[in-house]
């Protein structure tokens, strides 16, 4: 009994990280296929990056440290190791590649690459060569991913879904759907655990 947990999120979203390592956690533990869904939150971000100085401005150094400090510990609770990133970069190249390498299959190990990239290597992920490399590393062919990504033909895909999440009451990242069951935010291991549990029973339920 395959359970589906659909997953609208991007990249420059740490909790997003948090999220998708949590999720892949739990995979064995349960027959779970996860759906990934771009969902683009700082589309006015620049390819070539800028300061994140210039973004958290308004905010005092002591409560963004404090802030991260918070997203460490999540990060510790799944095994992620994780730092902030100096230079914020726009996400859209790297979400349409997600399409790409999901028609592949490969979508879960890019993912995980470019998460790290950007969450621990301090990578900028608008940058299209960092990308064919990353997709290389996942088992991707270099050129048809840059042919892909030269031609735009996922931009399209991306706008339809927004415009999905958008009717589905989505504002903001992570989001999780367990049938219909929306879960926003990043949340325990063990809190998603016992989601997944009560999904999977009232599916057996449905099906007896």
């Amino acid at each position: 009994m395959t359970l589906k947990l659909m997953m609208f999120s991007d990249y420059v979203c740490p909790f997003c990280y948090i999220g998708f390592e949590t999720a892949r956690r739990l995979k064995p533990e349960f027959d779970l296929r996860i759906e990934w869904r771009g969902f683009q939150i700082h589309p006015d971000w620049p390819a070539e990056g800028m300061p994140a100085e210039r973004f958290y401005g308004s905010m005092d150094p002591q409560s963004r440290r404090a802030a991260w400090g918070r997203i460490e510990a999540l990060a510790n609770d799944v095994g992620l190791a994780m730092k902030p990133p100096s230079v914020l970069t726009n996400s859209r190249l790297a979400l349409e590649a997600t399409e790409f390498a999901g028609e592949s299959g490969r979508d879960e190990s890019f993912e995980e690459l470019v998460y790290r990239a950007y969450f621990f290597e301090g990578k900028n992920i608008a940058d299209q060569k960092l990308l064919l490399e990353l997709g290389e590393q996942s088992g991707l062919e270099r050129k048809a991913l840059a042919d892909a990504l030269d031609s735009g033909r996922y931009s399209l895909k991306l706008k339809n879904t927004a415009l999905a999440a958008n009717s589905r009451g989505v504002s903001g990242v992570p989001t999780f759907f367990i049938g219909d069951f929306p879960l926003v935010g990043a949340q325990s291991e063990d809190v998603m655990r016992q989601l997944l549990k009560r999904a999977t029973e009232r599916m057996a339920v449905a099906d007896s």
